[in-house]
């Protein structure tokens, strides 16, 4: 009897020692397929995620025009746009420019529009003066940000969206400062050539290649948790840059899913790699002060820190073509 009870626990050992080895290679085989059905499932999640998020602009720029020149462009097609950075108190600049080199009747049979791009100020006084200023010249747009230097790249910015939005078919746009001189000669007749095929995704300017600066006492500081690569992308001095009219919408529509940078020729930079478009080097751009001959400013393009009086003696030497005698 004793035998058959040894027999009986043996058989119901060897039972539950098979159920067990069944059961540890099977349940292996079905929790993995249960784990591959949730990932799938949770990528597929992610995937709609990520692709909501792709579409939302990290940067909608949703400021509304204060002051817009939307017919600017209607009666005949611009072949060069200049966009003109400046800040409200800047009058004496804006008016050097449309008497020397920005008025736009220099160039017969060659259509010119400049712009002056301000955000708004703090001062309401500033704010209407700026306002009647543009009743008068109608040279003006100004968006409803804060005219600050930490906002130049809203500015630009919203050159960009007027010139995608209302003067598409221009041929070239340039962006500059105020504090500019801008030999047109050279611009128009050796640099753009009016007689030529426009070009398309073309930009040009004085290329700087370079990395952020963090010491936080510098003008051009950039903290590491806004940029921590440690070298930018090739990007044309803000002082001065031309660009073919596509690359405004280009780069206006890569900016609303592209991080915000207080450099505004930096973020440019920045655009233009997303885009794979590579700016090209141009000795005639100059982003800084030169001392002043006529022989040598009649062979640049551009020159920076210049005053409104110097601008009118510029302009005059210029004018009265004794530079060809050079």
């Amino acid at each position: 009897m004793a035998s058959k009870v040894s027999c009986l626990y043996v058989l119901t050992v060897i039972c539950w020692a098979s159920a067990l080895w069944y059961l540890s290679i099977t349940r292996p085989t079905s929790s993995y397929t249960g784990h591959r059905q949730l990932s799938s499932i949770s990528i597929a999640r992610k995937n709609v995620s990520f692709g909501n998020i792709r579409t939302r602009p990290i940067n909608p720029h949703s400021f509304d025009f204060l002051i817009n020149e939307p017919n600017k462009c209607e009666k005949s097609v611009p072949f060069l746009v200049i966009l003109i950075s400046t800040t409200h108190k800047e009058f004496d600049a804006r008016q050097a420019i449309r008497e020397t080199w920005g008025d736009e009747n220099n160039f017969k049979g060659i259509k010119i529009a400049t712009l002056f791009l301000l955000g708004k100020n703090a001062d309401p006084v500033l704010n209407q003066m700026v306002e009647q200023e543009s009743q008068i010249f109608h040279d003006i747009i100004v968006e409803d940000f804060i005219d600050s230097y930490h906002n130049l790249t809203l500015k630009t910015l919203m050159g960009m969206r007027w010139v995608a939005t209302f003067c598409s078919k221009a041929k070239y746009v340039m962006k500059t400062d105020s504090d500019i001189f801008v030999n047109m000669d050279n611009l128009i007749y050796k640099l753009l050539k009016p007689n030529t095929k426009p070009r398309r995704r073309y930009f040009t300017g004085y290329v700087i290649n370079g990395g952020p600066i963090r010491d936080v006492r510098s003008k051009w500081y950039m903290p590491r948790d806004l940029y921590p690569d440690s070298n930018y992308p090739p990007f044309c001095s803000g002082t001065g840059y031309i660009f073919s009219a596509d690359v405004a919408e280009l780069i206006y529509k890569t900016s609303l899913h592209t991080r915000l940078l207080h450099l505004e020729d930096v973020y440019v930079g920045l655009c233009l790699r997303k885009l794979g478009i590579h700016p090209f080097q141009n000795s005639g751009f100059n982003h800084w002060k030169m001392a002043y001959s006529l022989c040598r400013y009649r062979r640049v393009i551009t020159v920076h820190q210049i005053t409104p009086e110097e601008m009118h003696r510029i302009w005059n030497d210029m004018s009265s073509k004794k530079h060809l005698r050079c």
